[in-house]
């Protein structure tokens, strides 16, 4: 993943995981993995954890500790009605953001065939 992909990807990256947790629970190595195999390879744990913690400060998700057969406790995070309501606008967000990046780039190939179409036509 590219730098301009990873600072994007920091932006997003909130409501990326609570959509994950909208459809189940889960703790951050789980997280991090399915990351991980939908292409976001480079994505930390580290990076997971940090942000699972700022989203229970938040009060965005609840967070409940389950035995584990390897090792300490783990932390499972489910999202809560905050959370929810955290995630409907950041989809609501994204939606508007995506329409004005789809019109801005479909004014720029408008425009770039426009400008081909008169270049050709001068014999440019």
């Amino acid at each position: 993943m590219g730098k301009q992909a990873t600072e994007m990807l920091k932006g997003t990256l909130e409501g990326i995981v609570l959509a994950i947790l909208a459809k189940r629970s889960a703790y951050g190595y789980e997280i991090t993995t399915w990351l991980r195999e939908q292409g976001f390879a480079d994505i930390a744990e580290g990076t997971v954890y940090a942000l699972l913690v700022r989203l229970e400060q938040k009060g965005l998700v609840g967070v409940e500790k389950v035995p584990s057969e390897k090792g300490p406790p783990r932390k499972v995070y489910t999202i809560n009605a905050e959370g929810s309501e955290y995630l409907a606008e950041f989809w609501r967000t994204w939606g508007f953001l995506a329409e004005r990046l789809e019109q801005l780039r479909d004014n720029n190939n408008t425009s770039s065939s426009a400008e081909t179409s008169t270049d050709e036509g001068r014999g440019n």
